[in-house]
């Protein structure tokens, strides 16, 4: 059974492979950088931008540290990354990737349920 994934907030509604992007920019564009994908086996996925980098983390559950998208070229830091509770972060780019990476990650995910075989990661377990 493939899973499906959900935008976890306090009214979940599920999110499709074909729109998950357009979700994600509308909510970049109403200053909502922080968002929560909750999949019906119980795993997360997680999408914190400046609205030029993003991380991107891939949870088992609650708890897990998971795995998160890299950039292994990428040099210096990026700040901006505003946190659903107001915390602002900064992050080293080579823990972030361009904006239009994250979303094409997010994406394949949803789709798939699994990271792109292309794409560099580092598992935080």
């Amino acid at each position: 059974m493939l899973e499906h994934w959900a935008i976890d907030e306090d009214d979940p509604a599920r999110v499709e492979s074909g729109t998950v992007v357009e979700i994600l920019r509308s909510r970049i564009g109403s200053m909502r950088l922080e968002t929560w994908l909750t999949s019906s086996s119980g795993r997360l996925l997680a999408f914190v931008t400046n609205a030029e980098r993003a991380m991107v983390m891939l949870l088992e559950g609650e708890g897990d540290p998971g795995e998160h998208a890299v950039d292994p070229e990428a040099v210096g830091s990026s700040e901006g990354f505003v946190l659903s509770n107001g915390q602002h972060d900064e992050y080293p780019d080579e823990d972030t990737v361009p904006v239009t990476e994250a979303f094409r990650l997010v994406e394949h995910i949803v789709s798939t349920g699994s990271w792109p075989t292309d794409a560099p990661r580092v598992i935080d377990r």
